[in-house]
C-alpha cells in the first residue's frame, strides 16, 4: 500500500483531494462503503479497471458495479425505467445494487459482457462525499477474489494492493448487499443481503407487492 489516511484524523477535505488526485490520475483507491471497503476507480480509465481485476485477482466474467453519490444521478443511467426510480427513491441511500440494462457509453469490460450494469448510492457518507467529488467510480470489494471482504474489523493484510487506502474503523452494516434487477416489469430480488426480502418487499409497498424472491 503505497500511501494510507486515517479519516478519522484527517481534515475531510485533504482527504478527499487527495482520493480525487489518484483517481484522476489512473490510480486505484479503497476507501469504506456502507458494506465493506470498495477498491475504486475512474470508470473512463480501462487501465485502472483492468488494474482492479488485476489486484483482487478477479475473474473478468464477474462484472463490477458503479457507485454514484445520489439518486437523481443514478437515474440518468436508466432513464425511462420506472422500476428503476420507484425501488432507489424507497431504498437509496442504503445497502442495495440496483441492476438496469448497461448504458452505451459504459464499457462492457466492467459489466464482464453483461447487458446489465449494476449501481448503488452507499449509506456512508465519507463514500457519497469522495463520490460527490469524483464523479460515479467502479467499485469493487476490497479483498482478493474468494477472500472475506474487508470491514475494518481485521484482515488488514488481506487488503488488495491499491494506490490509496483509506481507513475509517468498521463498516456501518456487517453483511452483504441486496441486489435487485430492476429491468422487468416487476423488481426481483437476486439477492438478499443486510436489506432482507421481507424488508425490501415492505419498502417498495403496496404497488410493488409482486417482487418475486430467487431462492439459492
Amino acid at each position: 500500500m503505497a500511501t494510507t489516511l486515517d479519516a478519522r484524523t484527517t481534515p475531510r477535505e485533504l482527504l478527499i483531494e487527495e482520493v480525487a488526485r489518484v483517481i484522476f490520475a489512473g490510480g486505484t483507491v479503497i476507501f469504506p462503503h456502507d458494506t465493506s471497503y470498495g477498491l475504486a476507480c475512474d470508470p473512463l480509465r480501462l487501465d485502472a479497471v483492468d488494474r482492479i481485476y488485476l489486484q483482487k485477482r478477479r475473474p473478468d466474467h464477474k462484472p463490477l458495479t458503479l457507485h454514484i453519490a445520489g439518486v437523481a444521478e443514478l437515474l440518468e443511467y436508466a432513464p425511462g425505467n420506472v422500476v428503476a426510480a420507484a425501488v432507489a427513491k424507497r431504498l437509496l441511500p442504503g445497502p442495495v445494487t440496483l441492476l438496469v440494462a448497461r448504458p452505451s457509453f459504459i464499457s462492457e469490460e466492467i459489466t464482464a459482457g453483461y447487458p446489465t450494469l449494476g449501481m448503488r448510492v452507499p449509506d456512508e457518507p465519507l463514500a457519497r462525499a469522495i463520490l460527490d467529488r469524483c464523479g460515479p467510480l467502479v467499485v469493487s470489494s476490497a479483498n482478493a477474489s474468494g477472500d472475506p471482504p474487508y470491514r475494518g474489523r481485521g484482515g488488514l493484510e488481506r487488503l488488495p494492493t491499491a494506490d490509496l487506502f483509506i481507513e475509517n474503523g468498521p463498516t456501518r452494516y456487517d453483511g452483504e448487499a441486496a441486489i435487485v434487477d430492476c429491468t422487468r416489469e416487476r423488481p426481483l430480488v437476486l439477492r438478499e443481503g443486510t436489506l432482507s426480502f421481507e424488508l425490501i418487499e415492505a419498502r417498495l409497498g403496496a404497488a410493488e407487492r409482486q417482487v418475486v424472491k430467487v431462492r439459492r
